[in-house]
């Protein structure tokens, strides 16, 4: 089982702040509806409630399309999202002043 992200342990499992974790993952790749619902661990009918919320704050940009069926990443040059990546910063930085030495060595 994959461990929670920090982002995650600080606001929960639920379902926005988990596709959000998902698009963060994956920056500068594009996936369908679906496969975000996938990679989220969510349901489409959960991506479907929270989707008019993350279309209306511009946290997605389409990259293409294929007949219907449009792909999405996630919209770096937002300010809504660059708040949320600088929040993500801030969190792997507290982390990593917490964590032995070794750890953070290991990392660089």
């Amino acid at each position: 089982m994959k461990e929670k992200s920090l982002l995650l342990q600080l606001t929960g499992e639920m379902p926005l702040f988990k596709i959000i974790d998902f698009l963060l993952d994956n920056k500068g790749l594009d996936f369908s509806k679906t496969e975000i619902a996938k990679g989220s661990g969510i349901s489409r009918a959960s991506l479907f409630n929270h989707w008019e919320q993350i279309e209306k704050h511009s946290i997605v940009d389409v990259t293409r399309r294929f007949g219907k069926t449009r792909l999405y990443t996630l919209n770096s040059t937002n300010p809504v999202t660059q708040r949320i990546i600088e929040l993500e910063r801030a969190l792997i930085a507290q982390a990593l002043e917490g964590a032995p030495k070794k750890q953070v060595m290991l990392r660089n």
